[in-house]
């Protein structure tokens, strides 16, 4: 059975009850995306407000009026500047040591062919499947036998012992995907192996070599756990504002979180600018 439109042509009467009906399966869809988003920046714009209340602690149900007060306290609060330079100073440290450590335990288990290759994997991802607790812990009790006290200089070792298994699953991921035909044609041209590497390999790097640089760098900066038990008698910004808890937060936290957003956003969307600009200079070509 059919039905006549008014052009002519048959449309099935079931076709056309549902072209008339509501696709319930978007509105479900599109409900949950709504709730999704607001789920994951309520909270966000919650402590925004919150860093221009003038209220004293950290709160948008008690509003005191709008207020800048918050910044220039942070501005003026050395304890905290100084933690987010030893954070800056300590996330640097990282990448220079989880980088490099991550990049060669790549080359080991992508390029060594052994039965031992299951066994060496697990012993290198170990790291990340233990609490941050226990890598601290261990960190400061294994450096005391070499008389290295907790400090800046441990903290960067405690947190590129997991930080380093991070960088060496991006480094794997890439270099499977690398066609080693281009490896065995320069070492036929009798390129050496510092020449292949740097004409070959590290290009084809690159792009990984940024992304885990960057990964490192945020799990550094918000590192607490590991951080807390090997920084001694040091502070870095997280171990600042968790010691803070006990006294209670001023909406100074407030306004880090708000700085910390705002340059997320920035280097996003420079990020998405690059990008569409090497994609249409692509195109040109």
């Amino acid at each position: 059975m059919s039905t006549q439109a008014a052009g002519g042509i048959a449309v099935a009467p079931g076709a056309a009850a549902q072209s008339r009906g509501i696709d319930w399966s978007n509105v479900v869809l599109n409900a949950y995306i709504l709730l999704f988003f607001v789920y994951l920046f309520a909270p966000l714009l919650v402590m925004s407000l919150a860093a221009f209340n003038a209220y004293d602690y950290p709160s948008v149900t008690q509003w005191r009026g709008w207020t800048l007060k918050w910044f220039d306290a942070l501005a003026g609060d050395q304890r905290m500047i100084q933690g987010l330079l030893n954070s800056l100073v300590v996330a640097l440290g990282v990448i220079g040591i989880s980088l490099p450590l991550g990049l060669s335990g790549a080359f080991v288990l992508t390029r060594l062919q052994s039965r031992a290759n299951t066994l060496l994997y697990a012993v290198l991802v170990s790291p990340l499947l233990m609490p941050g607790i226990i890598l601290g812990i261990s960190t400061l009790i294994f450096w005391k036998r070499f008389d290295v006290p907790g400090g800046l200089f441990l903290t960067v070792l405690a947190q590129a012992s997991f930080i380093a298994s991070y960088s060496m699953l991006l480094f794997m991921a890439r270099l499977q995907r690398q066609d080693r035909d281009l490896e065995e044609a320069a070492q036929d041209l009798g390129a050496s192996s510092l020449l292949l590497f740097r004409r070959i390999t590290l290009p084809f790097l690159a792009p990984t070599i940024a992304t885990a640089a960057v990964i490192a760098f945020l799990q550094s900066i918000e590192n607490y756990n590991t951080t807390v038990f090997a920084i001694g008698g040091d502070w870095t910004l997280v171990t600042e504002i968790g010691s803070r808890f006990r006294f209670g937060l001023s909406p100074e936290i407030n306004v880090i979180g708000v700085i910390f957003v705002a340059i997320t956003i920035v280097a996003a969307t420079l990020y998405v600018l690059f990008r569409k600009r090497e994609l249409m200079a692509a195109r040109a070509r």
